[in-house]
């Protein structure tokens, strides 16, 4: 995330939010900036074999234990192997995400009068982890709900 940006109008109707962007399958995507921990090149994966397809495993980051998710499997999108993803390491109720992105984007500042709710044309699969989204000058950036994702994790490996 080496770039900041007000994405859409200059004017101002309302509270700025800001949200670390990344890519997953061609869609834009953004978590709240708070939640980001750090953004790192791939790590080494311990596999859980015993896990849901979409729990690639556990990294070690420093000592500290964080749970690896593959976002595209979480999606039930295609698996592109022709690249590495990026990890977007995410802290939320002081338990540790490290989300497997396609490719990382900027930090993007957007007023909430652009918010909306998840359009209905959005993929179910897809629908369910998203807050909602903003419309932008560059795109539609899809807001990713870490909550969402941890009760995820909770009740399919319970």
């Amino acid at each position: 995330m080496s770039q900041f940006f007000i994405a859409g109008e200059s004017e101002s109707h309302g509270s700025m939010k800001q949200f670390a962007t990344f890519m997953v399958a061609g869609r834009w995507y953004g978590i709240d900036v708070m939640c980001v921990q750090e953004v790192t090149k791939p790590m080494q994966i311990t596999l859980m074999r015993t896990a849901p397809p979409f729990i690639k495993g556990l990294i070690n980051l420093r000592g500290q234990i964080a749970t690896a998710i593959g976002l595209r499997e979480l999606f039930s999108l295609p698996v592109d192997g022709t690249q590495d993803p990026m990890t977007v390491v995410c802290k939320v109720e002081d338990v540790l995400l490290s989300l497997q992105v396609d490719s990382i984007g900027d930090v993007v500042e957007v007023s909430d009068s652009k918010f909306e709710k998840s359009p209905q044309t959005i993929p179910g699969n897809i629908k369910e982890f998203m807050q909602g989204v903003y419309k932008t000058d560059q795109a539609i950036l899809s807001i990713i709900s870490l909550d969402t994702i941890l009760q995820q994790l909770d009740k399919r490996c319970a």
